[in-house]
């Protein structure tokens, strides 16, 4: 086991000292509790990070990592509960966010899609942490039950608002199945999924066309498009611009604006999303840009920010996702999304037309 999931598995073992030390009754326990409850909380921060750097990502690592965070708050939050320092109904809505994003997750994953980490849940993570570490230590500091119950309405808030927010951005993982998209797995087991081929059946029913730009995925998109028999019906073209010169000159991407926000950013993405649909006179295109790893080389910005956007009649948009897995997981991960954000805005397309007609 590695130093990451060592970690990760720390955080599971901390649990059952932690809410004895909430309910054991010597002097000081509640400070002890609130330290250590600090301390490996720390740990979530770190594991991911030092995955990242060491490349030591592992499947095993990135299951087990949200599993640890979700028992560690939540096994805590039910003593103080017990304790009478917190209200049930908070635990419970605590809990129903965390299961609708795992049943949400798992939909995700039996469509062959990936549901990224949001800068909100992360932020809920964070006010989930606070909120714990001061309900325990307003025990024994009276002064702090103000503040424990101004961060306990934070937490809500926020937990609320990552659930909301996860809902709105993969809303689309709720709608009918297409089984179009199924086919036999190579072993011959279970069907597997396949997004390209559901995104090649919605282009070819709406006599719609694409074409790519990709930057960090490097033919990732194109590929998984022109796997599918057929493709050439709708798959127009590609550029790979990995360079800021090929950016410029194969997309017309403003020079002024790499040198301001940078290759990756959401400015570039929409920039080469319509360029490449110019260049290719497309109905839609995607354009993908990210830092996928191990290392962020001279930028400041983290491993794993990624931006992709779509270019199509209805305008040009974009979406922002921090992937936390290694360099082929978060290439994988871009490619997978990007064909999302296709399908989506196909479907769009076609529902615009039946409006109009």
């Amino acid at each position: 086991m590695n130093i990451p999931n060592s970690l990760t598995v720390s955080r599971l073992v901390a649990i059952p000292l932690l809410m004895a030390l909430v309910l054991l009754r010597f002097p000081g326990h509640d400070q002890v509790a609130a330290a250590l409850f600090i301390v490996f909380s720390l740990t979530d921060t770190l594991d991911g990070q030092l995955a990242r750097r060491r490349g030591s990502v592992s499947d095993f690592g990135k299951f087990l990592d949200p599993l640890a965070d979700k028992l560690f708050v939540l096994s805590v939050l039910i003593v103080l509960v017990q304790e009478g320092l917190v209200a049930a109904w908070v635990v419970v809505v605590i809990f129903s966010r965390e299961l609708m994003i795992t049943i949400l997750r798992s939909v995700g994953a039996s469509q062959g899609r990936v549901i990224s980490a949001a800068p909100l849940g992360k932020t809920k993570t964070v006010t989930q942490m606070s909120a714990v570490t001061l309900l325990i230590l307003q025990r024994p500091y009276p002064v702090l039950v103000p503040f424990a119950e101004i961060a306990v309405a934070a937490a809500v808030v926020f937990t609320l608002g990552s659930g909301l927010d996860y809902l709105w951005r993969f809303r689309y993982l709720l709608g009918p199945f297409d089984t179009s998209r199924l086919r036999q797995a190579p072993s011959g087991g279970a069907p597997e999924t396949t997004p390209a081929s559901e995104l090649g059946d919605v282009l070819g029913a709406g006599g719609l066309t694409v074409a790519v730009a990709e930057s960090s995925t490097g033919g990732m998109v194109g590929a998984m498009i022109t796997d599918q028999p057929g493709s050439s019906a709708y798959f127009v073209g590609g550029v790979i611009a990995y360079s800021n010169e090929v950016k410029q000159r194969e997309l017309d991407v403003s020079p002024t604006l790499l040198a301001t926000v940078g290759a990756v950013s959401r400015e570039v993405a929409e920039a080469m999303a319509g360029g490449v649909r110019q260049r290719f006179g497309t109905s839609l295109a995607v354009a993908v840009t990210g830092i996928a790893g191990p290392g962020a080389e001279s930028s400041t910005k983290p491993v794993g920010l990624t931006y992709i956007a779509i270019a199509s009649e209805l305008g040009i948009s974009s979406r922002e996702f921090k992937f936390g897995g290694d360099r082929v997981s978060n290439r994988r991960q871009a490619a997978t999304e990007a064909l999302g954000m296709l399908i989506a805005e196909a479907r769009s397309i076609a529902r615009s037309k039946v409006k109009s007609a």
